[in-house]
């Protein structure tokens, strides 16, 4: 996750190392398709919720059949910042973080009608997007990969986004925070990722959860995310 546009190498550099990796994605190609089993039991209708005001009653259930989801370890080597990991074939940026998966909760809150707090299971219910793209850092790395997890729009849907948001910021474990229009962010093809090459996500790279992009930089891509606040 590195800030690109700054013209001298050295600067691009020190600015790397502040902001993290921005990586516009290439030729994504995607599929999205509701997972199977996946089921919404809406709440019963009460009062009106007024706009701004984030409602107490519970938001929709998510139930659906899913396999057991084995939490990775951490390599043997752990690669210094921008360097390559061998074990994925992915460049080491942030700060990793080691979550339990058990108490693991994505929080949303904001302008929404009522907020969110999903644990792992409940966040794969979700429509299921998968995307083979190109993470670029411009002058250091271009990693390839294929990426999958649970819709970013399905998501904001079931939070119920207020008609006056503008906008949604990501905050990751490790203190991190990106934001993105909510016009960009509700594009159908970003998701929240739990999956890479078909099984989770190594720790190095954002374990449980982070935030793919297709189309943004890659200073968008939160690794470790724990909440999204609606504004």
């Amino acid at each position: 996750m590195f800030k690109q546009t700054i013209p001298l190498l050295t600067l691009a550099a020190f600015w790397v190392m502040l902001t993290g990796c921005t990586a516009p994605a290439l030729s994504p190609a995607s599929t999205a398709t509701p997972i199977p089993s996946f089921t919404t039991t809406p709440e019963s209708p009460s009062t009106t919720t007024p706009s701004h005001a984030t409602s107490t009653s519970a938001p929709p259930s998510l139930v659906c059949k899913l396999p057991t989801v084995v939490a990775p370890t951490l390599p043997a080597m752990i690669p210094a910042y921008t360097e390559l990991d061998q074990t994925t074939g992915l460049h080491m940026t942030g700060s990793y973080q080691v979550i339990n998966l058990q108490s693991y909760r994505l929080e949303v809150s904001g302008k929404v009608a009522h907020s969110l707090n999903l644990s792992f299971d409940e966040l794969r219910c979700l429509p299921h997007i998968e995307v083979r793209c190109n993470l670029v850092c411009p002058g250091f790395f271009v990693d390839t990969a294929t990426w999958a997890g649970a819709s970013l729009d399905a998501l904001l849907d079931l939070a119920g986004v207020q008609s006056d948001a503008t906008d949604i910021k990501m905050y990751s474990a490790d203190g991190y925070s990106a934001a993105l229009l909510l016009k960009d962010a509700r594009d159908g093809e970003n998701f929240l990722a739990y999956e890479w090459e078909g099984q989770p996500i190594p720790i190095l790279h954002g374990f449980p959860v982070r935030a793919v992009f297709p189309d943004q930089e890659g200073n968008k891509w939160v690794k470790w995310l724990v909440r999204i606040t609606v504004d």
